[in-house]
């Protein structure tokens, strides 16, 4: 990551706003826009493969379901931010299962890139399809944006929801539903 020609972009953006960068309270803005680049744009040259970690189980065929796993990405749009939920099922296959804070780490690599929320969702299901190779997956992602939020359509509170699904979560009936039912209950 380029911080310096971050950090030179940023000074010209507060000059063309109409701000002057050397007032005392936004000297420092230009060198923590670039801190903050390095540390929400990681996912950029994490490989989510590092956070794999499979365990053999192998009388578990039953569905497993991970539940408001929080993310935060960036509109690749607009670079504001948009934040939410991630919601994970998957039926193993010959008893492969990944750790459950696993899940949470891939989520949040994927996440941390220029996004946008349809691309994530289905970044993540790929992933984990040809990573673990389950009979099925899901992934639900509800996420705010702000880019609706805080200008054009100012819809406060307003949500959206994506979905992927594979194999039997997308050709099975009856797995489908379990695995929707099971991610869309809030039930605590």
């Amino acid at each position: 990551m380029d911080k310096e020609r971050i950090k030179a972009a940023v000074r010209e953006i507060l000059i063309a706003i109409g701000e002057n960068p050397d007032r005392a309270e936004l000297k420092e803005t230009p060198r923590r826009v670039a801190d903050m680049c390095e540390e929400i744009f990681s996912g950029l040259t994490e490989n989510p493969e590092s956070h794999l970690k499979i365990f053999n189980e192998k009388e578990n065929d039953e569905m497993i379901t991970v539940r408001d796993i929080p993310l935060y990405s960036v509109c690749e749009h607009h670079l504001v931010p948009f934040f939410g939920v991630a919601h994970i099922a998957y039926i193993p296959r010959d008893g492969k299962v990944i750790g459950l804070s696993k899940l949470a780490r891939i989520v949040s690599c994927f996440a941390r890139r220029p996004q946008l929320q349809e691309r994530l969702t289905t970044q993540i299901a790929d992933f984990l399809e040809k990573q673990i190779n389950p009979q099925g997956v899901a992934v639900i992602i509800e996420a705010e944006h702000l880019c609706m939020t805080m200008r054009g359509a100012r819809a406060a509170g307003c949500r959206t929801q994506t979905s992927a699904l594979r194999g039997r979560m997308k050709s099975d009936a009856r797995a489908r539903s379990e695995a929707l039912t099971l991610l869309a209950s809030k039930q605590r």
